[in-house]
């Protein structure tokens, strides 16, 4: 039998990581007619800048194929859903530590009202879904001089 010292500070940071995996997750918007609460498994960091004639949405997702990928517009919110899957252990195959997410997330973003949702273009490439937002015009601010006497 092997004698292992025990390290408090070890154990409290697998507390912080888990806790950190457990708030981190994002549940999806209640729908109505189902009145359920989904919790994603994982959720993929994502970068949203703005352009005068498109908003951009960059979500990393390393590891997941093209195919376990979907996105979707519905009552004015994009939504990006997918799935990791993970490398099942094979015979003579440890695994001596498992950092990495799996399994299904999802993020949502409510659509600003000047998007034309009919243009929407959703691009994955190299672990990357880049979601192109153009901007319809219809809502372009405008400036009025008001004359202060």
């Amino acid at each position: 039998m092997n004698l292992v010292k025990w390290d408090p500070f070890a154990e409290l940071e697998d507390v912080s990581k888990h806790l950190d995996r457990i708030f981190r997750r994002t549940p999806a918007h209640l729908e109505p007619e189902r009145e359920l609460l989904t919790i994603a498994d994982w959720t993929p960091t994502v970068d949203i800048t703005e352009t005068d004639a498109a908003y951009l949405i960059k979500g990393e997702i390393p590891g997941v194929k093209r195919e376990n990928v979907k996105v979707t517009i519905e009552d004015g919110m994009v939504t990006m859903r997918g799935e990791r899957k993970q490398e099942k252990e094979e015979k003579g195959k440890k695994f001596h530590r498992v950092e990495c997410s799996y399994g299904s997330f999802m993020r949502s973003f409510r659509l600003p009202d000047d998007v034309d949702e009919a243009t929407v273009k959703a691009e994955f490439k190299d672990g990357m879904i880049n979601v192109t937002l153009p901007k319809s015009g219809k809502s372009k601010a405008k400036s009025i001089d008001v004359a202060i006497t």
